[in-house]
């Protein structure tokens, strides 16, 4: 009898675990299907004369055991027993640090009460700041409608306006009085005032921690793992295990068309790199494609509301950068952060991430310094359009205007664009269930992913709802509906 087919939209972190799963756990074959031409998704590790390049920065932390020892399982971590064989292929035990850059200094992130912040901030904002925070605590803000609402009805309006404000609209592009709630919940909806100072007065007493760190909130955790060679490397990994196993990966294959039939979707018609058209016939299909590109590939009549909610889903895009450097014009001429978050008000640059901190393999000479410039931007827009020469030209310049480099220490640079990395909860956002409901109505079509499910979701919870599906189609007794319980009354993450 004729083995069952999965076809899976999406080469990401959600894809590669759903086939992974199907291997292991069935006799479903996987046929993936990822439109890039490497493996990852916006987990992947872009390569660059010898350098490395992490696409928005990837700490491999889960309060979820199932997928810690799941990553643990693809790549040992180093102080644990490996084979010679096995070398290259390890989790580095890494520390967290992440700062905020504002005024030309460096805040620690979560904003701590401690010296240097309040040298920092100066006596008076410091006062307007804890005055605003008992006066949220004493008359909250009893409906939050917006992001704003949430903010400021954890931190007070003035920590909000100090430190939030201008950096999530510099993220999304709009105000955080036009973003939903909803998007506070998924991302820091465990962050807090008291927590942060509670965590700050433990640390002072607590040593040796395990990487679990089961009672921490993940924007507090101290360390993390990462591959070795960038996230890439783990994806990679798996993709190769996949095939080994007997699954298919096709790279550059985009899908461009759905085929249903009643309740059924049949198969996908799918471009190839050399712009032949393929139609594969499939028993699921598993999808972490967009869900506004899904509905546009439907050859079904699709109900008119159900188009003109997924029209109106918007995503934020991001272009990154990567400088390499002799030095930093800083005191320092080795920031430890992994990441910075740039606060300053007259430079569009959001976040800068420092790659020899994420892995000392991630730059080919340890002597340079590698970073990436990260710019959060809608497609088509004038900075997405920039030529790349201006665009690096004009980077380097904002990262000159705050004294972070100085030109002359500029060795090279490297540009990349990646559409749809964030989806955003506003525009059509509110009205999502009605298309959830109507593509629930085909019965062997099963969403998951950060943009397959619109959520803005951490890779350790879009390999959730990849597990989620994979159990649904081992296990009769489950419900879809179970999927989209995953990340909607927690939040592991770290987030500005």
């Amino acid at each position: 009898m004729k083995n069952k087919t999965a076809i899976i939209i999406g080469g990401g972190p959600a894809g590669l675990t759903s086939a992974y799963e199907l291997l292991k756990r069935s006799d479903i074959h996987p046929i993936v299907l990822e439109s890039y031409s490497m493996v990852g998704g916006i987990s992947r590790t872009e390569y660059y004369k010898g350098n490395r390049m992490d696409m928005g920065g990837h700490r491999f932390f889960s309060k979820s055991d199932t997928i810690m020892s799941w990553w643990k399982d693809i790549l040992p971590v180093e102080d644990q027993h490996h084979s010679p064989a096995q070398e290259e292929k390890l989790m580095l035990v890494r520390q967290r640090l992440s700062r905020i850059f504002f005024l030309r200094r460096f805040f620690n992130y979560p904003v701590s009460l401690s010296l240097n912040t309040i040298r920092n901030l100066g006596f008076v904002r410091l006062v307007k700041i804890g005055c605003s925070y008992i006066a949220i605590r004493l008359f909250p803000r009893k409906q939050e409608q917006s992001l704003e609402d949430f903010f400021i009805n954890r931190f007070g309006k003035e920590l909000y306006k100090t430190f939030f404000k201008d950096y999530t609209e510099k993220v999304w592009g709009i105000e955080c009085n036009a973003i939903s709630a909803d998007w506070g919940a998924q991302r820091v909806k465990g962050l807090s005032v008291g927590k942060a100072i509670g965590h700050a007065f433990k640390s002072i007493f607590k040593h040796n921690r395990s990487i679990e760190q089961k009672d921490t909130e993940t924007s507090l955790i101290e360390q993390f793992l990462y591959p070795k060679l960038g996230p890439g490397q783990l994806w990679e990994e798996v993709a190769r295990q996949i095939t080994e196993g007997g699954g298919e990966i096709r790279l550059n294959h985009t899908v461009k068309e759905i085929i249903t039939e009643g309740r059924q979707v049949k198969g996908v018609k799918a471009t190839g790199p050399d712009g032949s058209e393929t139609i594969l016939e499939g028993d699921y299909i598993l999808s972490s494609m967009p869900i506004k590109d899904l509905i546009q590939s439907f050859n079904c009549p699709v109900p008119e509301n159900i188009r003109k909610i997924t029209d109106g889903l918007i995503y934020r895009d991001f272009m990154t950068v990567g400088l390499l450097l002799d030095k930093l014009k800083l005191k320092e001429k080795m920031v430890p952060d992994t990441w910075i978050y740039i606060q300053e008000r007259e430079v569009k640059l959001g976040r800068l991430q420092i790659f020899n901190n994420w892995s000392p393999y991630m730059v080919a000479d340890p002597d340079k310094i590698w970073i990436g410039l990260e710019y959060f931007v809608n497609e088509g827009d004038e900075m997405w359009n920039m030529e790349n020469s201006k665009f690096i030209d004009f980077a380097i310049e904002e990262l000159c205007r705050i004294d972070i480099i100085r030109r002359e220490d500029v060795l090279d640079a490297h540009l990349i664009r990646v559409p749809k990395a964030y989806p955003a909860y506003f525009g059509s956002y509110k009205k999502l269930p009605e298309v959830i409901d109507y593509l629930s109505g085909f019965d062997n079509l099963y969403l998951m992913g950060r943009n397959g499910m619109h959520k803005y979701n951490n890779q350790d919870h879009s390999m959730l709802t990849a597990i989620a599906v994979v159990d649904c189609l081992t296990d009769p007794q489950k419900d879809k509906k179970e999927i989209w319980s995953i990340n909607t009354e927690e939040a592991y993450h770290e987030s500005k």
